[in-house]
């Protein structure tokens, strides 16, 4: 059952406005004990709750230097001041962010919260056009852009009242927002909003180019803290979490910021990292936890023995399917057994995932503590182990889209539908086959893209590979790959046979490559998602 919303502390009612009918929400369950929260929760005041006990140790790490949780909390603070103080904005107004992996970004998106305000973080790579589009849907009150993102800021199209209200950082200039905090004051008592008082609205990465506004509460941010690192990670204090998602992107929020904050371990926040400077990275920090998409391990296996990884005890791949070629050639290199988990900005993050002797190869794991899922066929339907369907989930979070038809489409009968085609085994273990739409229908068989990805990834000469289904007058669709080649090797007549051969002699023949196209790189998201309707579109 879903609970009542709570009387909000918002006197801008845009948010609880938005949010659907509650007649297209998803069933909400809170069955574990720590999932219990108040109905009055800031979770910025949760979070940074080791700023009081032990203010001493070490919350961020960039490339300037580190901070203190007694740092962070008063850098949050101040900049708390400066919203609700000089910017005037009022409860509930939203504020867009905009900015790469630094513990000033994190600041800035920590305190639009505990100020009772509306977090719209921004991926640093997306252009004025795109800016102007997210803006215009969250109708934003205010900016905290990095001085090094402005040209793009400044060419987008932006509600009056918002360019007035934008303050840059990371700039010595009068107007900065450093500048500003000087003036505010060291504490700022957190506002005390309800615990489903909209806190973030995340835009999905666009896989799709089309991309939606996710709406979550304070209690949201809390419950992922409270699942899978707690269940799965099994995080603790002494911890550096360290990777490369943005903090724009829930994968990158939680990972790289919530999860460290919440058991009093240490987030490392670096921008523009490479395979080769994220490993530098680890061994520098001596990180204990890695975050990362599975194209990143892959090119960090194979640089791997150049490092002293010895600190680095978990390593979790999301964002996109993992093939087992690259969870193989990750353990070879660093001993380490890869966490694989699957998570939607919808439900804001991993909700199936294994780790340990639980890890079972080739599957993503089974539902996280809190969560249940199962396999839809098309008439939605349950079916039973053994069956592809779309993978179907609920439990604490769920899809809540700001104003957008296609909430229709996501939650169907209280289950939460991800866009994902999985199957589950007789031990309830569930294993990726495709995205829902990206299933290749050849001449009457079904045919899943990541399974011939993954046999193409073996090939000497595959450094990356994309699978897509192309229209065929005889076969309705043939399977058709795009392969970058690594080093060393050069595109011919002759390696489409080998590639085509290749693939034949590891799984059924009729999966095989009809046609080869060799590509420079992958049409990728800024999260480095494999953005396969690019593909389709050429």
């Amino acid at each position: 059952m879903n609970p009542s919303l709570v009387a909000s502390a918002y006197t801008d009612h845009f948010a609880r406005e938005h949010l659907p009918p509650p007649e297209l929400w998803p069933e909400l369950h809170f069955d574990l004990p720590e999932l219990q929260y108040p109905p009055r929760l800031n979770c910025v005041t949760e979070l940074l709750s080791s700023a009081a006990t032990d203010g001493g140790r070490t919350a961020l790490c960039g490339a300037q230097g580190d901070w203190t949780y007694a740092q962070l909390r008063e850098r949050v603070d101040r900049i708390a001041h400066v919203l609700r103080g000089p910017l005037q904005l009022e409860a509930g107004n939203r504020v867009l962010l905009r900015g790469a992996n630094t513990p000033m970004m994190a600041a800035c998106i920590l305190a639009v919260m505990k100020a009772g305000l509306i977090a719209v973080p921004t991926m640093p790579l997306l252009r004025a056009r795109e800016l102007g589009k997210i803006a215009d849907k969250a109708q934003i009150n205010a900016v905290l852009c990095a001085d090094s993102l402005r040209a793009e800021l400044e060419a987008a199209t932006l509600p009056e009242a918002a360019r007035a209200r934008t303050l840059f950082f990371g700039t010595d200039g009068e107007d900065a927002l450093e500048a500003l905090m000087a003036t505010q004051p060291p504490a700022f008592e957190a506002v005390d909003t309800a615990a489903d008082d909209v806190c973030l609205i995340s835009f999905t990465s666009g896989t799709t180019g089309i991309p939606k506004g996710t709406m979550h509460f304070h209690r949201d941010v809390m419950v992922i803290c409270d699942c899978f690192p707690r269940s799965i990670l099994q995080s603790r204090p002494g911890d550096i979490f360290i990777g490369t998602p943005p903090l724009a992107f829930t994968f990158g929020l939680g990972g790289l910021l919530l999860f460290p904050l919440r058991v009093g371990g240490t987030a490392v926040l670096l921008e523009k990292l490479t395979p080769e400077t994220l490993l530098k990275a680890i061994e520098t920090y001596r990180a204990t936890v890695c975050f990362t998409a599975p194209t990143f391990y892959r090119q960090m296996a194979v640089l791997a023995p150049q490092f002293d990884l010895a600190s680095l005890q978990k390593s979790v791949s999301a964002g996109e399917a993992l093939p087992l070629a690259t969870r193989e050639s990750w353990r070879q290199a660093t001993g380490l057994r890869m966490i694989d988990g699957i998570g939607a900005t919808e439900l804001l993050h991993i909700f199936i995932s294994a780790s340990g002797e639980q890890i079972r190869p080739g599957a993503t794991g089974k539902p996280v503590p809190g969560y249940q899922a199962c396999i839809l066929d098309f008439d939605g339907n349950p079916v039973g182990p053994g069956v592809i369907g779309r993978l179907a989930v609920k439990g604490p979070t769920g899809c809540r889209y700001l104003a957008d038809d296609r909430q229709r489409d996501y939650v169907l009968n209280g289950w939460n539908l991800t866009g994902d085609a999985y199957e589950m085994d007789a031990d309830g273990y569930f294993y990726y086959r495709s995205r829902t739409d990206d299933m290749i229908i050849s001449a009457g068989y079904n045919i899943a893209g990541p399974e011939v990805e993954d046999v193409l990834l073996r090939h000497p000469a595959v450094a990356e590979c994309g699978v897509i289904g192309r229209p065929d007058e005889e076969r309705g669709q043939i399977v058709e790959a795009h392969v970058v080649l690594r080093a060393g090797f050069a595109a011919s007549p002759e390696l489409v046979v080998q590639l085509q051969d290749f693939v034949k002699e590891q799984i059924a023949p009729y999966k095989y490559p009809r046609a080869v196209k060799f590509l420079k790189a992958l049409p990728r998201t800024e999260t480095g998602k494999l953005q396969r309707f690019k593909l389709r579109d050429e």
